[in-house]
């Protein structure tokens, strides 16, 4: 835990019509939903508001790569995504790996008993936990920052 960086994080789970927040606690014990935010042209002010309200260090955006690790057609729009945000938002912003993080989502809440319809509106936040969670994990097991920082300069 020595290698651990103390402070709130959000995740962000970016996706075309919704973005997803999780936010952890300041010693990274356990990631939490926030909320969905809808995607639209107040999505990036609504994130930082989000990272005032919370008290937040740092976003971690998910990066969804396919699975042999290659950019897809949603890994650009989440690189644009996260520099918007970190243009926006002053905050370090890094990009985590998320391969998985939507799959899992669906596959909790499956077992949860609920249908993915009535599953829509929160997957997108159980998915921002998940890879917050994994990218915590990470952080955790090899004392380096998660995934990869975006510039701070506008695109």
């Amino acid at each position: 835990m020595s290698g651990f960086r103390r402070g709130v994080r959000l995740g962000i789970d970016v996706g075309r019509a919704r973005v997803g927040v999780a936010r952890c606690d300041p010693d990274g014990m356990l990631a939490t939903p926030v909320e969905t935010v809808k995607r639209d042209e107040d999505a990036v002010s609504r994130i930082v508001a989000l990272v005032a309200e919370h008290s937040a260090v740092e976003l971690l955006v998910g990066l969804p790569l396919n699975m042999r690790g290659e950019d897809t057609a949603s890994t650009a729009d989440a690189r644009q995504f996260a520099g918007e945000l970190a243009s926006a938002s002053a905050l370090p912003v890094r990009l985590v790996d998320e391969r998985l993080s939507t799959v899992s989502a669906h596959a909790a809440l499956r077992q949860s008993g609920r249908s993915q319809r009535s599953s829509r509106n929160i997957v997108d936040q159980v998915a921002a936990v998940v890879l917050l969670q994994q990218a915590l994990d990470v952080e955790k097991s090899t004392g380096r920052p998660p995934g990869t920082p975006v510039s701070q300069e506008p695109a």
